[in-house]
């Protein structure tokens, strides 16, 4: 994760603080929790506990009750803290805090007589890091559907600034992979440039992998070609836009929102630092000057 300030988790907690994030499979990676560092605590004891899912106000849990915990809680007038555990890539050691809460109520889990979901209500403001770390997936969601259709055109520095590998991809057509050049990206699709011939191309089912670094990750982000463009002076390639499907892989969101750099004020209106984009609408330019890669 980049450097963010004071006033941004401020305003992340303004705006989404009773919006609940599920820690699904992939949250779960996009997040970095280490879900076996997961505990409730009462009193001095501790209890291994899954998160089912968290908001700024307050989180769901499973827990064994067959275990104790039950008759802890009532010593402890329903007070607890729950413990929360992320590897981030830009830290060396994992990130631990604790959470005051009070168990607001709890119901059998999936028709077990022996776990239950626990209705955690926090007592008072979360630490920062949490703040920051559900934060940043609420911010990307959001601003994934307001800024879908700007395309970021792929330059030398917005490629650095982006942290993609390398302008060169790799397109899947009906699982095969093809060589292609990345032109531009977007939340809802990318533009490339291959060798091909666009009528049997376009409408067929693509799946694009993009590569990026710091972290190293890789999305295969599903979608389909829905039209192309010839590229001046060169008659064996075409360019031809992808459009997602969905869902689009939420990591690759999370890149796309960080480059954007969005901007909130206190009345929670954003503004876009200077960054190449453009409407989906507009045609990029007819050239591309490194397109002669051929496969």
């Amino acid at each position: 994760m980049g450097v963010i300030t004071s006033q941004k988790i401020t305003t992340f907690y303004e705006k989404y603080k009773s919006i609940d994030v599920t820690f699904s499979k992939e949250i779960i990676q996009v997040t970095g929790l280490v879900t076996q560092q997961v505990h409730l605590k009462c009193g001095s004891d501790f209890w291994p506990c899954v998160i089912y899912s968290s908001s700024f106000q307050g989180a769901k849990v499973a827990a064994n009750t067959q275990s104790g915990l039950i008759q802890k809680l009532q010593a402890t007038n329903n007070s607890t803290s729950l413990r929360f555990c992320f590897k981030l890539s830009d830290r060396g050691a994992p990130v631990t805090f604790f959470v005051s809460a009070r168990v607001a109520g709890y119901s059998p889990y999936g028709g077990s007589e022996g776990v239950a979901l626990f209705n955690l209500q926090y007592t008072q403001r979360p630490p920062d890091d949490l703040i920051e770390i559900i934060g940043r997936v609420l911010d990307a969601n959001v601003n994934s559907a307001k800024r879908k259709d700007e395309r970021i055109n792929l330059s030398p520095d917005t490629i650095r600034r982006l942290k993609i590998v390398a302008k060169e991809a790799a397109v899947f057509i009906q699982g095969v992979p093809r060589r292609c050049m990345l032109r531009d990206v977007s939340f809802s699709g990318a533009k490339i440039i291959m060798v091909g011939v666009a009528k049997f191309l376009v409408n067929r089912d693509a799946g694009l992998r993009i590569d990026f670094e710091d972290p190293k990750e890789s999305f295969l982000i599903k979608g389909i070609f829905v039209r192309s463009e010839t590229v001046e002076g060169r008659k064996d390639l075409i360019a031809l836009a992808v459009e997602f499907n969905d869902p689009v892989p939420m990591g690759f969101k999370v890149r796309l929102n960080e480059f954007f750099g969005l901007k909130t004020d206190l009345k929670g209106e954003t503004s876009v630092s200077e960054i190449p984009v453009q409407k989906a609408a507009e045609k990029p330019p007819a050239t591309e000057a490194a397109a002669g890669n051929k496969e």
